[in-house]
């Protein structure tokens, strides 16, 4: 925002922001907000402030725009606002907020005239990783609103991750075939709040049979009743035709709660056809719907993890072989240009800007390989870029960037390009947690500008690393053929080692810089890391580990 001191700045406007670019970005979980005060000013003569909180988020790093207001509350310095906010959270984007609070003094939208009593800037990110999150409110100058607080509680909305494990029979259905008996599948619809039905499973068609059994299936609750665990649901069972016909058997009404009684015995329905009801007096039903068994599962999140106190560490390692060119030469991509970032300072920018939310002391080890380092008299793979093997942390992204800057006036750029050894090295840590039982996960993120000398171990390397709470980020810096580099990344197949043996799980991510040379430095932090959520709870769940009880 631009220089607001001594005057009042007229709110952003009602509106959604623009969406998200597509790609990585659409996927998402959805976050609730809420928001608590103490010690606000008191604005008021006769009586207290009569205090609203606003949300607001910023789109495009140009225009805020609002995303609600809480309800004003009247005479209260410590309010506990109860309207929530809904926010799309995405991990892979630095979402930056601002909260806003006002003493409200007359009926009308705008917040010109009501008197300002401090405001709060952050992410999204440090929200969830920090929930709740405490700060100071500050003026507009950046200085203390009194002795006013702000607290932010992020919680992820429930439902969207239980799965029932259900397992269906059916006993005595009526004889629909001419020449057989049925062949019987269910329908599973979801009954709207307007009236209108969702299909949200069908099992298979078991065929020929009035008994079918089928096998055990499973259903997210969210899909079924939309959190509402009371909510209809329909349940059809229909034999099955090639044609598309397929005959109605009947049919009957649940919900969520009366199937979860089944975790204890069996559960039956009679199986209901309206019509055939309708015209028989002595119609019973067409069968007996039985569920055998469920059982309510939830697969844990990435914010599951993250709100009982993960810590995601960050780690780069960076290329200085020589096929870079000479620093000096404004063609070489580690030039330092003081107008412009380069390719390399741009990555570490982009992707440390968004994982320094999830490391409590924003202290981020930064390595270099391939450079001549004069004090050794060799070439090394795995050196500190601040010079200090025994502290090679650098203080945030920003001082990532300061080391990288200074290392590169002092260092001869040489080869060959290994990145065998800094993955080793990170490993080695993340070996470490995993035995300590250290809640902790690690992220690499690689920057070189061609292809790997050591292919071959640098495969070994990850295939060792699939096995421990570890990613990497791969970003190929500059104009080479980074065709063979796309081996490394698992999404087209599973990696081996060349002695065959495949990774665990998939945690290498490449992208050539090239690709978001003509967008921003956002939308390549979007597109590397929009795997990490999937690949932190892959872990867990490989090593069958939930998250530990939430932070308080």
């Amino acid at each position: 925002m631009g220089n607001t001191r001594g005057k009042k700045t007229k709110m952003a406007g009602y509106g959604a922001p623009p969406p998200l670019a597509t790609g990585p970005g659409t996927m998402c979980s959805k976050v609730e907000i809420r928001i608590e005060c103490e010690d606000l000013l008191n604005k008021d003569t006769t009586s207290k402030s009569d205090p609203c909180a606003v949300l607001m988020m910023l789109r495009g790093g140009k225009h805020w725009y609002e995303v609600g207001r809480t309800e004003n509350i009247k005479n209260c310095l410590c309010p506990k606002f109860s309207k929530a906010f809904t926010i799309d959270y995405y991990f892979e984007e630095v979402q930056k907020l601002k909260i806003a609070v006002y003493d409200i003094d007359n009926a009308t939208p705008e917040l010109d005239d009501d008197d300002f009593l401090g405001q709060l800037e952050c992410t999204l990110g440090q929200v969830v990783a920090s929930a709740p999150y405490r700060k100071p409110l500050l003026k507009r100058n950046g200085h203390p609103a009194g002795k006013g607080k702000i607290c932010v509680l992020a919680e992820e909305l429930s439902g969207s991750n239980e799965l029932l494990l259900v397992n269906f029979s059916a006993k005595n259905l009526d004889k629909k075939d001419t020449f057989g008996k049925s062949d019987p599948c269910l329908e599973f619809l979801r009954m709207n709040v307007d009236g209108s039905t969702a299909t949200v499973h069908r099992t298979e068609v078991i065929k020929n049979t009035l008994n079918p059994q089928w096998r055990h299936f499973q259903m997210r609750t969210q899909s079924l009743s939309g959190g509402d665990y009371n909510r209809t649901l329909q349940v059809n069972c229909y034999d099955y035709d090639s044609d598309g016909s397929h005959d109605f058997i009947g049919g009957f009404n649940t919900t969520v709660n009366e199937m979860l009684e089944a975790q204890k015995t069996s559960k039956e329905w009679e199986c209901i056809n309206p019509k055939k009801q309708a015209k028989k007096k002595s119609y019973k039903n067409s069968g007996v719907i039985i569920l055998n068994s469920v059982k309510l599962t939830k697969e844990h999140s990435f914010l599951d993890f993250i709100f009982s106190g993960l810590q995601i560490n960050f780690t780069v390692g960076i290329d200085f072989t020589g096929s870079n060119g000479n620093p000096s030469s404004p063609n070489s991509l580690h030039y330092i240009n003081p107008y412009a970032p380069n390719e390399y300072m741009q990555a570490i920018s982009s992707v440390g800007a968004v994982c320094q939310d999830y490391d409590t002391d924003k202290m981020f080890p930064a390595l270099g390989f391939g450079a001549f380092l004069p004090h050794l008299n060799d070439t090394s793979h795995e050196f500190a870029i601040n010079f200090n093997p025994q502290n090679p942390f650098c203080a945030g992204v920003q001082g990532i960037v300061d080391a990288y800057k200074n290392c590169i006036s002092k260092v001869k750029l040489s080869g060959p390009t290994n990145a065998a050894p800094i993955i080793h090295h990170v490993a080695n840590f993340a070996k470490q947690a995993q035995q300590t039982e250290q809640y902790s996960y690690f992220v690499l993120l690689m920057l070189t500008d061609g292809i790997l000398t050591d292919m071959n171990k640098t495969k070994e390397a990850i295939v060792y690393a699939s096995g421990l709470p570890m990613s990497i980020i791969i970003v190929g810096v500059g104009g080479a053929d980074f065709s063979d580099m796309q081996e490394l990344d698992g999404d087209d197949g599973v990696l081996r080692s060349p002695s065959g043996h495949p990774v665990k799980r998939d945690i290498v991510q490449f992208i050539p810089f090239r690709q978001f040379s003509n967008t921003s430095a956002a939308e390549l932090a979007r597109h590397v890391l929009f795997e990490i959520p999937g690949q932190v709870t892959g872990y867990f769940k490989m090593i069958g580990m939930a998250p530990r009880p939430r932070l308080q």
